[in-house]
């Protein structure tokens, strides 16, 4: 295959990828647009709301597992497709339901959905690319859950959500839409078959390298403890904003800022990782995130300086997750990478559950704006530490497993 051919057919796959990626961050944001007009229309408590959060993310718990094994025993582009069917049917049902249980229910399966797609989306960024390039190829991939997210607040601060079931509707036709062209354009991506594992054998060789439990737990620690942090800004930011003085405006405005910087701060994460001098730029990453969270903590009541400081903490909280998700394939061999990956965000997930409820408990208890923001700087301290040692471990080591290149699957 000539080099032309085979940069197109890397391009073609990555920007099916990043539409994806794009369409899974617009329906992580999609309850949290919807709840202002949806609460009334239901007359949801503050516990229901809490309820109606939560089951999402628990249903993203499952789907990440799930949507692994599925990855690794049916093929990649087979996991991706069957994800965004799943989210998306359940994100029209949502649109459709008429009770509270329903509504939490449909929340659920469609987090089940959105749960199975970003194993997939990570190992197929990580295997249509060499080695020296896989931090950056799986960066520009996660680059466009926070985009996604951006639009999701656009679609908020313009109101073209009225009808709380429009947003719904959206999130649900879209990744319908794109499974056609995903089978038709995008390479089966299937493990081969002297890479597979048995059933029996695919967990157990999860942690059969030397070394592989040390590094696994590393990885659960700097995911757990890193979406704890970015789940409760993504939660509780605007609300934090609005106590600290600011208008719900403002707050929208400084919550899409903090999506578009996310997305430049997942492109550096990957310039990060394929640098030569990995460990440094992870600290340097971690200890950005550290002084802008206490920056945001420590502002005034001021739009400019919460838009700035609201910029800096989604760009290196971004940036932070694209080192762990370049990452996460480099821990696994091919047999069982979809596997692996999907535990990983399982765990990372179960820190999207504690982050929010963490801020509600607190603000409950009566703490500040302040008092929540700079409770979570010894948490990102805790990932950032486990991430920087995960970084020093893999420094140098050669890939694990044969990889296909972009020319390669194509070529499938």
């Amino acid at each position: 295959m000539s080099a032309t051919t085979s940069q197109t057919g890397s391009a073609r796959i990555f920007f099916l990828i990043f539409l994806a990626a794009i369409i899974e961050g617009f329906d992580l944001q999609a309850a949290g647009v919807a709840a202002p007009k949806l609460a009334p229309v239901f007359g949801l408590t503050a516990g229901q709301m809490g309820l109606f959060f939560s089951s999402a993310t628990l249903g993203l718990i499952f789907g990440a597992i799930v949507g692994g094994v599925v990855s690794d025993r049916l093929g990649r582009r087979l996991g991706l497709c069957i994800s965004l069917v799943v989210f998306g049917i359940f994100s029209l049902a949502t649109a459709t339901v008429s009770s509270v249980d329903g509504l939490i229910a449909m929340r659920f399966l469609t987090g089940v959905g959105l749960g199975g797609a970003l194993p997939n989306l990570v190992s197929i960024a990580a295997e249509a690319t060499s080695l020296e390039r896989r931090g950056r190829a799986v960066s520009v991939m996660y680059a466009g859950v926070p985009l996604g997210g951006a639009v999701a607040s656009l679609v908020a601060i313009a109101g073209l959500h009225d009808d709380w079931r429009t947003i719904f509707i959206a999130g649900g036709v879209m990744p319908m839409l794109l499974v056609v062209p995903l089978l038709m354009l995008l390479p089966p991506l299937r493990v081969e078959k002297t890479h597979t594992a048995t059933s029996e054998g695919a967990w157990r060789q999860l942690f059969a390298q030397q070394g592989a439990v040390v590094s696994t737990l590393l990885l659960w620690v700097g995911f757990f403890f890193g979406i704890l942090v970015l789940y409760l800004l993504l939660n509780w930011l605007p609300t934090l904003l609005v106590t600290r003085g600011l208008n719900r405006e403002q707050a929208g405005l400084i919550q899409l800022i903090f999506n578009v910087a996310a997305s430049i701060g997942s492109l550096l994460g990957g310039l990060f990782l394929d640098g030569e001098r990995k460990v440094l730029n992870g600290t340097i990453c971690f200890a950005l995130l550290v002084g802008s969270l206490i920056l945001l903590g420590m502002a005034p009541a001021d739009m400019t300086v919460n838009a700035i400081a609201g910029a800096m903490v989604g760009g290196t909280v971004s940036c932070a997750q694209a080192l762990l998700y370049g990452m996460a394939p480099q821990c696994y061999t091919t047999a069982v990478r979809g596997r692996g990956v999907g535990l990983a965000v399982a765990v990372g997930r179960a820190g999207s559950v504690v982050g929010p409820l963490l801020a509600g408990g607190l603000v409950a208890a009566g703490r500040s704006p302040t008092e929540v923001l700079m409770a979570i700087v010894p948490v990102a301290l805790i990932g950032g530490i486990a991430t920087v040692v995960l970084l020093s471990r893999l420094r140098g080591l050669p890939t694990n497993a044969p990889v296909k290149t972009a020319a390669a699957l194509a070529k499938s």
